[in-house]
């Protein structure tokens, strides 16, 4: 897992994006299942789930059957951007978006570069993260953003928004992305809940 994902992230090869989304999509599916019918996972199951969704709030409906409404890609600097030719969390939110039919936004930016946290203590990556996201000020992708609230139907529940990234460790960089998109949706005075997925955990 750890030489897939070098190889995706470090070394160029965009080439196994569908791949790794496909991987991630059975996780998806996972996640709607236990979101679904807790009741029939194990413990050990509930809990690997539980943290990639750990934001999740009593659901106003729960007879209902759950979906993402809107996919979020973690955001990566500028720099880091430059230096690996694309963002990885976003090709995997694409392929997902592709085959779930969920709308894909890049709502985030970082506010600053944070530089490599797989080198850094869980102390060191929490304090990095702190306000390194914002909401995205590119008008096209605000204008897209406002669209997709005025035709999503989420009558009687939250918005459903799910945070895309390749990778879970102390959960820090998660955690800023979804203190930064809950600011976003109760600016256009809407309540949402935040789950994210990724596709491995460290």
């Amino acid at each position: 897992m750890r030489e897939l994902l070098g190889r995706y992230k470090y070394r160029g090869h965009e080439r196994l994006a569908p791949l790794l989304g496909l991987m991630l999509d059975r996780a998806y599916l996972q996640l709607k299942a236990y979101i679904d019918h807790p009741q029939n996972f194990m413990q050990v199951q509930s809990h690997w789930l539980y943290e990639h969704h750990f934001l999740r709030k009593k659901r106003a409906n729960p007879a209902s059957l759950w979906h993402a409404d809107l996919l979020v890609p973690v955001p990566v600097s500028e720099s880091r951007l430059m230096e690996r030719g694309f963002n990885q969390a976003e090709r995997l939110a694409d392929v997902l978006s592709g085959l779930r039919g969920i709308p894909q936004l890049p709502l985030l930016v970082r506010t600053h570069h944070t530089g490599k946290q797989s080198f850094k203590s869980r102390a060191e990556r929490i304090a990095d993260m702190r306000h390194a996201f914002a909401a995205n000020p590119d008008k096209p992708v605000s204008a897209q953003f406002s669209s997709w609230l005025s035709q999503v139907k989420a009558p009687g529940r939250p918005l459903q928004i799910l945070i895309i990234d390749d990778i879970y460790t102390t959960g820090s960089t998660i955690r800023a992305c979804a203190e930064a998109v809950q600011i976003i949706c109760s600016g256009h005075r809407r309540d949402a809940e935040i789950y994210s997925l990724t596709w491995a955990r460290s």
